[in-house]
């Protein structure tokens, strides 16, 4: 039985750096861990939340629940011809897995490097990055079903994937936890470099022909350049999404701001980039008390020390209605909040 904790603080436990506490706090190392844990009846009936690397979500208060960190970790891979699948514990670091792949040549993942976070948060987030989404390269999961006690496989289809969105932020959401991911990789690399400032930081470089370690690295110089480092800085990297909006509403906001920075997408819509819609209200690099946005990228909201995750919220909140007054558009939080 893995040992249950209580009132155990979170400050280490999120990258916003948040102090606050949680009822319960265990550590799980294996499905064995769960097994005999949810054996335990006290712990199926109480409120529960799952976290890896805790960089994708706000304590705004105590958590009053079952802390559950997954700490799963190992990696294999499987060389079906050009095809490769690899498969990695839910604990382990998702840049970690990016690293392994890269060095391997096993393409497909290196858009995705530096994103924080862990692996098993990959696909409920469906984490994107520079053109890529997780979604291209997941093959399946694995997940232990709290109710019934049994192991669940989830194809690409029964995930359910939209923009940062799955079947696990919704329906499935604490009643299944991810133990394992697979992922669908190439030996052959099919390279997206048309995204962002990739192609030009290519180009600056002298890099013609560029490999897959090649992408790898300008993403992570790039989002070094207009990211901070959580370890420096309390942050949980974007903390919006970017909107999804008509045509038509696209086509109105044009006709007052022309450089309104936006993405056609495929299906008559349009996705505009909310760290831009946030610089232009003046936001970028303000510091609101201890809180603020990141003075490189304004779609990061920091904490410079002492913040508490009301404040960083309150800041938030402040931060979509002035976008709304300005453009008309709601900006979703990509946060999870507790």
């Amino acid at each position: 039985m893995p040992e249950v904790l209580e009132n155990f603080s979170v400050k280490q436990l999120n990258t916003f750096g948040v102090d606050a506490t949680a009822r319960y706090y265990v550590e799980i190392n294996s499905v064995n861990d769960l097994r005999t844990l949810f054996a335990d009846q006290r712990w199926q009936n109480v409120e529960r939340m799952i976290i890896g690397g805790g960089s994708n979500m706000l304590f705004t208060r105590n958590y009053e629940g079952l802390l559950i960190r997954m700490n799963i970790k190992g990696i294999v891979q499987e060389v079906q011809g050009d095809d490769v699948l690899v498969t990695a514990g839910g604990g382990e670091v998702w840049n970690d897995l990016v690293n392994y792949c890269v060095e391997r040549g096993f393409a497909g993942m290196e858009n995705l490097t530096l994103i924080p976070g862990s692996v098993g948060a990959s696909p409920i987030q469906n984490i994107g990055a520079y053109g890529v989404e997780l979604k291209d390269v997941f093959f399946s999961c694995e997940a232990y079903d709290i109710g019934s006690g049994e192991m669940r496989t989830f194809t690409n289809a029964d995930c359910q994937f939209d923009y940062r969105d799955s079947i696990f932020k919704r329906e499935l959401k604490e009643k299944v936890i991810i133990t394992a991911v697979t992922y669908k990789l190439s030996t052959v690399p099919s390279l997206n470099t048309s995204y962002g400032a990739i192609s030009s930081e290519l180009a600056r470089r002298g890099i013609k022909s560029p490999s897959i370690k090649d992408i790898s690295r300008v993403v992570a110089d790039i989002r070094v350049s207009k990211l901070p480092d959580p370890s420096t800085i309390g942050n949980a990297g974007s903390f919006f999404k970017n909107p999804i909006i008509s045509e038509e509403e696209f086509r109105q906001i044009q006709s007052t701001f022309p450089d309104t920075v936006h993405y056609c997408l495929s299906n008559s819509t349009v996705k505009l980039a909310a760290g831009w819609l946030i610089e232009q209200c003046g936001w970028k690099g303000k510091k609101v008390g201890e809180t603020g946005t990141w003075k490189n990228q304004a779609l990061v909201l920091v904490n410079h020390g002492k913040a508490t995750g009301s404040e960083v919220y309150a800041l938030s909140e402040a931060i979509i209605q002035s976008v709304k007054e300005k453009f008309g558009v709601v900006l979703e939080r990509e946060v999870n909040m507790i």
